[in-house]
């Protein structure tokens, strides 16, 4: 019998860059007790992202850093949104370009990573922020 169960979880970011959110995430799905699945995760914010990506060397996320700073960089003259700052724009942007959900599918109880994945909340603001992630759950 197919079986749904959601919840929300709120993340404190320290400002621009990425948090990793994957172990509160495999606990919740843990305690939800289903064997197989999909698992959904959506971010209730446009200034902010999810992705999946490599958790064993941290070079990696500041490479991402780097390159979207150069793709969208702050206060650039372009953008007429300005209401919070120089990096409002630029937020909105990086989040438009990234993703505000993720599909990982739930094999023998544990979500189906790869050996060097992590899921990550990307906070594209500047200034430190709370985030919910909207999680869902189906499967049996």
């Amino acid at each position: 019998m197919l079986s749904q169960a959601t919840t929300t979880l709120d993340f404190d970011t320290p400002g621009r860059g990425l948090l990793e959110i994957t172990t509160p995430v495999a606990r919740w799905v843990q305690s939800a007790g289903f064997r197989t699945g999909l698992l959904t995760l959506f971010i209730r914010h446009t200034s902010a992202s999810l992705l999946v990506q490599e958790n064993a060397d941290p070079e990696v996320q500041a490479d991402l850093e780097r390159f979207f700073a150069r793709l969208v960089p702050d206060g650039d003259p372009l953008f007429k949104h300005r209401d919070e700052g120089p990096d409002d724009m630029p937020a909105h942007v990086r989040s438009a370009l990234t993703a505000v959900q993720l599909s990982i599918p739930l094999i023998d109880g544990r979500m189906s990573l790869g050996t060097w994945q992590g899921i990550y909340l990307w906070e594209h603001r500047k200034r430190p922020h709370r985030r919910q992630v909207v999680l869902h759950l189906m499967g049996s």
